[in-house]
């Protein structure tokens, strides 16, 4: 049991069945009246945000969020496997838990993958991954102007804005939070 009062960034709980994450929190002791814990909490499975004032003695269930690193295996046209490197399940998901990480997945790369009650509910790609670029408009000599960029496809179909000097079969580093081009690749991953 978390008790309102308890609240802190982070925290997780449940609430009608379903499990938030505390976003912002702030307790508060008016003059007049009891106090109160002013709470921004999101809805861990919908991702709908919601500010709402509790009683420091309001009581929640805790809400156990499993995480694990799985590795992405193929896609079948509907499904997208995962196996478990510990137990080598696999764990079969739909495209909308994974849409926003499989842009930055290629087979046998590692992923986290979110569960709520044994159910998935969210996969996310490495913050950082090393992608080759397969399709762009080639760079002529001289183009080193900053700030111009230019389309660019890579290995896994996602297109990202890259400096106009990127040229087809370079490997760069992108980061997967905000799809932008971070440089070169040092290496190959």
């Amino acid at each position: 049991m978390v008790y309102a009062s308890d609240f802190r960034k982070g925290i997780t709980f449940e609430m009608n069945g379903e499990p938030h994450v505390v976003l912002d929190f702030q307790h508060v002791k008016p003059g007049k009246g009891a106090a109160f814990v002013r709470t921004k909490y999101r809805n861990i499975l919908t991702g709908a945000t919601r500010e709402e004032a509790f009683n420091p003695d309001a009581k929640f269930e805790n809400a156990i969020i499993e995480t694990k690193q799985m590795q992405y295996l193929y896609n079948d046209g509907e499904l997208y496997y995962f196996m478990d490197e510990e137990t080598y399940d696999q764990v079969p998901l739909p495209y909308e838990l994974v849409e926003d990480a499989i842009r930055y997945l290629r087979e046998n790369d590692e992923a986290t993958v979110k569960f709520y009650k044994d159910n998935a509910f969210i996969v996310e790609a490495p913050n950082f991954v090393n992608l080759k670029v397969i399709e762009t408009e080639p760079g002529v000599k001289g183009d080193t102007a900053t700030n111009v960029t230019k389309a660019a496809t890579v290995e896994t179909g996602a297109v990202i804005q890259v400096p106009i000097f990127i040229n087809e079969g370079e490997v760069i580093q992108i980061d997967t939070r905000s799809g932008e081009y971070l440089g070169r690749a040092k290496e190959d991953k």
